[in-house]
Order: structure tokens, then sequence, then C-alpha cells
């Protein structure tokens, strides 16, 4: 099928160069791709119900980078992997960074952990004890300096934090314990790094979540300054939000600080990115090719939970999504674009778009992972390698843990 598809390139190359697609921009800029896969996706994890260990399945922090080094290598796009804290803790950072540089990657976004805790089960930041509260910012605190140990440019936040019923807590008292939570933080980011504000409409709380959308998250990033961002994640929305036009609006206002990428049916799901709603996922690469330079600091990053499926297998095909969706945006006649939307021509504006979204970009992203000097077949190359037999006979098959993560 590679030696096809590398077979079909010079006809579609001609195509695109006709609708007026300058190709070796398109192959330059999918060249330049960077998504960071996140180290808790290559170890075992699952639903509250049950674990399913996978033989091989990433045991710790050191495992984990081996992993994210060997999707790199298959995809050539992958050259970070966001590190979880404390899931991933160890001696000496600086270190780590080292290890990281090891196998070709770098250490990306640190992800405190604000909702395991014992002391968690009212909140972390937002929780009515004062100790428990400083506890949680002291902790985020502890991520900003493994930052400047690992080189991490990118704070990556998000809470638990809500109630369950009427009355358990004042919504006003808690907004105001989330602003100084996030101001003193803010005041301990590394030089040039960026606080990145995430937000879900619920679970694991059911009646209240402290920051419950993309609106509250952009007013919070407003009032702690420039290096405050929003972060998007596609499984945290109400069923039928437009998340296109969300990440739209951000990119315009300078505030879009990057994305948590996966796929969902009914609530957060965590699937493999592009399995569900590929065509939502074209339309958000679409907004953020049309943004230009202000799309120039947003930040790719995968954040799925790998329950049943393969977790190296399921990285790599999400990485692929991402590759696929992006070269379609990139097709874009935004000329063309421009001309239907001045006129009024509906049907025409459409059309425009589902030209580039049915264009099959196979042959394109095989071309250009040729010029990279990588396979053109990554799934056809991890099939035949021999890394996921071995790395299963090395680490065997961790006992499964009753739910979550880590398994």
């Amino acid at each position: 099928m590679t030696d096809e598809h590398l077979a079909a390139y010079p006809a579609l190359a001609e195509r695109l160069q006709k609708r007026g697609i300058n190709v070796e921009d398109v192959k330059d800029k999918l060249k330049k791709q960077h998504i960071e896969t996140p180290s808790w996706g290559y170890g075992n994890s699952g639903t509250r119900f049950k674990v399913f260990a996978w033989p091989g399945a990433a045991r710790n922090i050191h495992e984990r980078l081996a992993d994210a080094g060997y999707i790199h290598k298959l995809t050539g796009v992958a050259p970070s992997v966001a590190i979880h804290i404390p899931w991933d803790k160890t001696e000496d950072y600086s270190a780590l960074r080292q290890e990281a540089q090891s196998h070709g990657i770098e250490i990306g976004a640190v992800n405190p952990n604000l909702f395991q805790d014992e002391e968690y089960k009212l909140g972390s930041v937002c929780n009515p004890s004062p100790a428990t509260q400083e506890q949680a910012l002291a902790h985020m605190i502890e991520c900003c300096e493994i930052m400047e140990k690992t080189g991490s440019k990118l704070l990556s936040l998000w809470f638990a934090d809500g109630t369950n019923y009427a009355g358990q807590d004042s919504v006003v008292d808690r907004k105001h314990r989330m602003e100084n939570a996030l101001r003193e933080t803010y005041k301990h980011l590394p030089k040039g790094s960026r606080m990145l504000v995430e937000y879900k409409f619920f679970e694991p709380a059911f009646f209240t979540t402290d920051i419950p959308d993309w609106g509250t998250a952009y007013a919070l990033c407003l009032k702690l300054g420039d290096q405050a961002q929003v972060l998007v994640d596609t499984g945290h929305h109400a069923q039928g939000t437009n998340i296109p036009m969300i990440v739209a609006y951000l990119l315009d206002e300078g505030k879009l600080g990057g994305f948590h990428f996966n796929a969902r049916q009914y609530a957060d799901d965590d699937l493999i990115v592009g399995t569900t709603n590929p065509f939502e996922l074209f339309n958000i690469f679409h907004e953020l090719v049309s943004a230009g330079d202000k799309a120039k600091d947003v930040a790719y990053m995968i954040d799925q939970s790998h329950n049943i499926e393969p977790k190296l297998e399921a990285m790599l095909q999400s990485v692929i999504h991402c590759q696929v969706a992006y070269a379609k945006a990139l097709l874009v006649d935004r000329k063309a674009l421009a001309e239907a939307q001045r006129g009024g021509d509906v049907l025409g504006a459409y059309r425009v778009m589902m030209e580039a979204y049915d264009t099959d970009v196979r042959p394109l992203l095989a071309k250009i992972r040729q010029e990279m000097g990588i396979d053109p077949d990554p799934i056809g190359v991890y099939r035949k390698d021999d890394y996921a037999r071995r790395v299963a006979k090395e680490r065997g098959v961790a006992s499964g843990a009753l739910g979550g993560f880590p398994g």
C-alpha cells in the first residue's frame, strides 16, 4: 500500500497545483508539525470499573520516555513528551531531561496532579480547608521548579474542583480561592514559559465545576497576564458544542495556548483523536491554519487513556490522525473560500471546504515522510518491528488496578 501511495503522489501534487495550492509550502509545514505525546498514555489506565493491563505497558517515567522516543522515531513529528507529577516524579530532573534527549525528545508540559490526594475530596485550591489550599498551591509551585530543571515551557493546569450538591459551598468564595491560587502560581512561572488553564464542564463534580467552560478559563487568564492562556481539551465540552468556533475566538484574542487532543462519543471518553468526528478535527485545524501567526505558539498535545488498545499503536494512530487533519486543512483553497464568503455563496464555500476534506492525503504524507528520512508507512513498520514484542517480554504484564490511573 505504501508503494501505491508514493506512486500516487505525482498525480496528487499536479491536481493540487492546478487548484493553486503551493505543494512545496504544504510539505514544509507538514514536516515542521509538532505533536506532543503524554507520558501517561504509554502506561496502563482504565475506567473506574477496571484497568486491563497490557503486555509491555510502561511502568515508570524511564520506560515512558523510551516509548515516546520510539513514537517520534516512527513519525518524525512527536519530539516532546508531557509529564504528570507525581506519576512521573524522580529525584533528578536535570538527569531526566538528559535521558529524554538521549531518546531524541524533550520534556514538554508539566502537569500537576490536583485530584488524587485524599485531601482533595472537596477540591484542591478551591477546597474550604486553608491547609488543603496551601498543599495544592505548594504542588503547583513545585511543578514550576520542575519546569526550570527539565527545560519545560508549559505548566498545564486542570482542576477537578467543584461541588455535587446545592449549598455545598459558596461559588463566589471558590472563585476567589481559584483566582488567588493561580495568581500566586503565576509569580513562579519560569521566564519565557506559559501557564495553560484547562476547563471541563463536569466530572468528577456534578453540580458545579470551578472552571466549567472556555469563558471562565478566558476570564481567569485575562486577569493573570500574557503568560496565561486557555487550554482546549476536545473532550471537555457538552454535546453539540462548536469547538472550532471556540478555537477561532481564542486565537483572535491571542489567548489560545494549546490543546489536549482526544475523541469522545458521549462525555470525556478519551478515545483516539480523530476516530469519532474527524470532520470536527479538520475544522479545528482549518481555524488554526487560517489564523496564521496567531497560531504559531499553540501547543498540540494528546491527552488520552488507552484502556483496551495497544498503548504504542494507539499513540501512533493518534499522531497520524493529527497529521491527516493538518494536511487536509493546509489544502483548503483560502482564496476561493474568501471569494465565496464575500459573495454570500453558502454552498460554494462549503464545497471549497469539502474539496480539501475529501482529498486522500496519504500519498502526500508518505512523500513527506520519505523526504524526512523515515519510513513512509509508520503503522507497517510498527507491526513488523520487534520493539513492542521486546518490551512486552522485558516488562511483562503489570497487575491491573481496580480502576483509574496509573494502572
